[in-house]
């Protein structure tokens, strides 16, 4: 006899395949919340992102425009020497001419206004740091004492006449006069020395004797002693073939910002024949990062026991 067909109850049928509609919707209702929250959140994150870029853009701006209306205020050694607003030319012991000037040292000046923001912006975003600075120039005090109050500042100048107001400064800014023994003239050959002589390796040392013809001599031991955040090559002036020059100073401070972790070297002048050459040899083109008006700006790394400067 052959088995009978089963034929469930309607009903029964219907509460068996509810619960999976049911589910399904239940799920639908419940997560829907969830990915409009997650949307919401997102979308706040993002405002509160950009309103907090503002905010920091607009404070890098207005303190920027506090401390060039602070310039005023600045010792008389230093301000003299401004000719305008934008562009102040700058008091020198070796003063020549134009008429005889070569033109590879011509059209020394301060920091024009986008240099001087340039500076500012990088210095707001390093402080408090420890600044090192060749050269004590108006502008640049502004930046250390307003900036970097909280850091280290050391001028390096050898001017006399700018020497005279050293004591005036803030608290944390420190002027110490620095002797250059070589002159702008010799440039070339210096620069033969440097390459094929091994007392100019990196490894060498800055305090180890006989010493490289372009080590700068008697330097405060402070400068030994401190890893420099930011290090600022703006002096000397370099006007003229008899004046020193800045083959020294870039040579020095190539080995200097190689002793920290990472160091920002900024370059003014670099129109200037010397400026440009002895860069390119001890800061190298690999470690330029930025440039505004006549500033170079490298990140230079540490190096302990290498004895070249560049890679290439």
């Amino acid at each position: 006899m052959p088995p009978q067909n089963y034929s469930p109850n309607p009903q029964l049928s219907l509460l068996l395949t509810s619960p999976p509609q049911l589910k399904t919707k239940t799920g639908w209702k419940y997560s829907q919340p969830m990915g409009v929250t997650s949307k919401k959140l997102i979308k706040t994150l993002v405002f509160v992102l950009i309103t907090i870029s503002l905010l920091r853009l607009l404070w890098i701006t207005i303190r920027t425009t506090f401390i060039s209306t602070q310039i005023a205020f600045m010792p008389p050694a230093l301000v003299n020497a401004c000719s305008s607003p934008h562009v102040c030319n700058k008091t020198t012991q070796h003063r020549q001419s134009p008429s005889t000037q070569p033109p590879s040292f011509s059209n020394v000046s301060g920091l024009t206004d986008k240099e001087f923001h340039f500076l500012s912006h990088l210095i707001s975003h390093k402080a408090p740091c420890n600044i090192l600075i060749f050269g004590l120039e108006h502008q640049y005090l502004a930046v250390a004492s307003l900036l970097n109050a909280g850091g280290t500042t050391i001028f390096l100048e050898d001017n006399p006449s700018k020497l005279r107001d050293a004591n005036t400064y803030a608290k944390n800014i420190t002027v110490k006069e620095v002797r250059y023994q070589t002159y702008a003239k010799d440039a070339y050959k210096l620069l033969k020395h440097a390459r094929t002589n091994p007392r100019c390796a990196l490894n060498s040392g800055l305090h180890d004797m006989p010493r490289c013809k372009l080590t700068l001599e008697e330097l405060p031991k402070e400068v030994y002693k401190l890893n420099w955040d930011v290090v600022i090559v703006d002096g000397p002036s370099g006007e003229g073939p008899e004046s020193p020059g800045r083959m020294a100073t870039i040579y020095t401070a190539s080995v200097l910002a190689r002793r920290g972790n990472m160091t920002n070297v900024i370059v003014h002048d670099v129109d200037r024949m010397i400026e440009k050459w002895f860069s390119w040899e001890f800061f190298c083109e690999e470690n330029l990062v930025s440039s505004k008006g006549r500033f170079w700006n490298f990140h230079i790394a540490k190096e302990v026991n290498s004895t070249r400067f560049c890679n290439a």
